[in-house]
């Protein structure tokens, strides 16, 4: 429902409603004001999301530094993991009570702190206990953005400025590995979160220049209950999906028990969360009455499901496959990056002027055929096929996420954009979660099924020893003979386990257009808050 601006222009004081349409004027275009505001949050987005993948390049060192296990030191990754997501379902609230500003300041401090402290551990345990602090913050600086900038911009220009956000959410996963590589290669492990003082500090200067006073009514109630049942629920079901990848099956008592305990807290907060008693919810679930944010929130699950979870295969394929090490394969990786910068721009005002729809589809499509190139690679597959590939996905990503964004959030009036863009990280963070471990599952079946690939794993892991190598034969039913020539075949072996891997991510990627079809394929109108909220 559309109702003329007059009747709420009161209450929605940064938007521009006019009987459900925006205003031509000069303010269809990104004026400075928001364009600094858009530097704040680019600038917190970065640190936030570089900081995961150049973590996940010093995985290794950290083991040989603290003498950890592999299990051990993936703690330094599942424990800001699950701290994000603790705190993803507080911010909703908490920049409604405090306000955007206070609370984007403090996220910024706490993620400084956070990553000033990890450089200063002295053992595996302080580590992980100073990741989740940055996770804590991290967790608030995304949906915080969003929040930021579509308020900062009005309804009418939300696909420009989540252009301008999707450069370091898309940007982050392809640099991350070549600043992490080249940051513990010329200097040590330790600059990996030094480097995040710099930019922390600028940031909160930014922020506390750029970003409007606060005007803040504190008259909402925290839901406490909502808390107890949302935020450890979100917690305790990603800490079971994060196992499977080490158990190698969601069977695992270390996977179910936690994963079942997390979904009874969600399913008991939702029944709770759309009572009529529960005035202010820790998330607004009944966002869910407003047809684009449904559509546009199953549009980024599957999506997040499908291209997060497959983007851990192509680093992997360097490394593994090609013999890459992580700076390599991360500079391999800059023409999705190039790709997506190319896109990006146009995509947010195409949005804008004629609805995400058309432009998510396309977007879909161009990733497809980008995936499917991808089912074609093998061991000596020409590095210019498979730039050639990644290029061609970055087109489509930069076409794809940002645009499903915009579908959910042009909609929502100011007091609601906190919750929706809170919904949105939500699902974005859980599904990532989902599809890095469903294709970390697929692809270690696909490599355990290969002979010569177990066969090599238990030779390097006999060493030097004579004795342990020959048992492997005897094991493998192998002569000494035989050994070169089984060895000689891991490379193909490998490769044809990535491509049957990308058969999958194709499939799950083309399912995308479904959800896709039904978001809006023409100029987004605002609703009336009173019909979405469904008072």
């Amino acid at each position: 429902m559309v109702v003329d601006g007059n009747q709420y222009r009161s209450r929605v004081t940064d938007t521009q409603i006019d009987s459900g349409e925006t205003r031509p004027d000069s303010s269809d275009k990104l004026d400075k004001n928001v364009l600094m505001v858009a530097g704040v949050v680019v600038l917190g987005a970065i640190m936030s999301i570089l900081d995961i993948t150049v973590v996940s390049v010093a995985l290794e060192t950290f083991q040989r530094e603290f003498d950890a296990t592999a299990a051990e030191v993936a703690w330094t990754m599942t424990g800001y993991t699950l701290a994000l997501a603790s705190v993803i379902p507080l911010t909703g609230w908490a920049a409604d009570r405090f306000g955007t500003k206070r609370l984007y300041l403090l996220a910024v401090l706490l993620f400084t702190a956070g990553s000033v402290l990890c450089a200063a551990a002295t053992s595996l345990e302080m580590l992980v206990l100073f990741r989740v602090l940055q996770g804590l913050g991290g967790g608030m600086l995304m949906p915080l953005g969003m929040t930021i900038l579509t308020r900062a911009a009005g309804p009418e220009r939300v696909g420009r400025v989540m252009a301008v956000l999707g450069i370091p959410m898309l940007l982050g996963p392809i640099f991350g590995p070549i600043l992490g590589g080249a940051l513990i290669d010329s200097a040590s492990w330790h600059w990996i979160f030094l480097i995040n003082l710099p930019i922390g500090i600028a940031a909160i200067v930014y922020a506390w220049i750029v970003l409007p006073k606060d005007e803040v009514e504190p008259s909402e109630t925290f839901d406490w209950l909502g808390m107890v049942l949302l935020s450890p629920g979100l917690a305790a079901f990603l800490y079971g999906i994060s196992s499977i990848p080490e158990e190698g099956t969601a069977m695992a008592a270390r996977v179910l028990v936690p994963m079942i305990l997390g979904i009874a807290l969600i399913v008991a907060f939702v029944p709770w969360a759309l009572a009529r008693r529960n005035i202010h919810p820790l998330v607004e679930l009944r966002l869910f009455k407003n047809r684009n944010m449904t559509v546009a929130v199953l549009a980024m699950m599957l999506f997040a499901i499908a291209f997060f979870g497959a983007s851990l295969l192509f680093p992997l394929y360097f490394i593994q496959v090609r013999g890459e090490d992580a700076l390599g394969a991360g500079l391999l990786l800059a023409p999705q990056g190039i790709g997506a910068m190319v896109t990006m721009p146009i995509a947010g005002i195409l949005a804008d002027r004629i609805g995400p729809g058309k432009i998510v589809l396309t977007g879909i499509s161009v990733i497809t055929v980008g995936m499917a190139m991808f089912t074609q690679i093998g061991a000596d597959t020409s590095y210019t096929y498979i730039l050639a590939a990644l290029f061609v996905m970055g087109l489509g990503m930069g076409g794809t996420m940002m645009p499903i964004m915009t579908a959910a959030l042009a909609t929502l009036t100011a007091h609601n954009v906190a919750r929706g863009s809170t919904l949105l990280n939500i699902t974005q963070q859980v599904a990532a979660s989902m599809g890095t471990a469903l294709f970390s599952v697929i692809l270690t079946n696909e490599l355990k099924g290969k002979e010569s690939v177990a066969v090599a794993g238990a030779v390097q892991e006999a060493g030097n020893d004579q004795g342990a190598v020959a048992g492997v034969l005897e094991r493998f039913g192998l002569s000494p003979a035989e050994l070169d020539s089984v060895l000689a075949r891991v490379p193909g072996d490998m490769a044809d386990s990535f491509a049957t891997v990308f058969i999958v991510a194709t499939i799950l990627v083309a399912c995308c257009l479904i959800p896709a079809a039904f978001l809006p394929r023409r100029k987004v109108a605002p609703v009336d808050p009173t019909a979405m909220m469904g008072h």
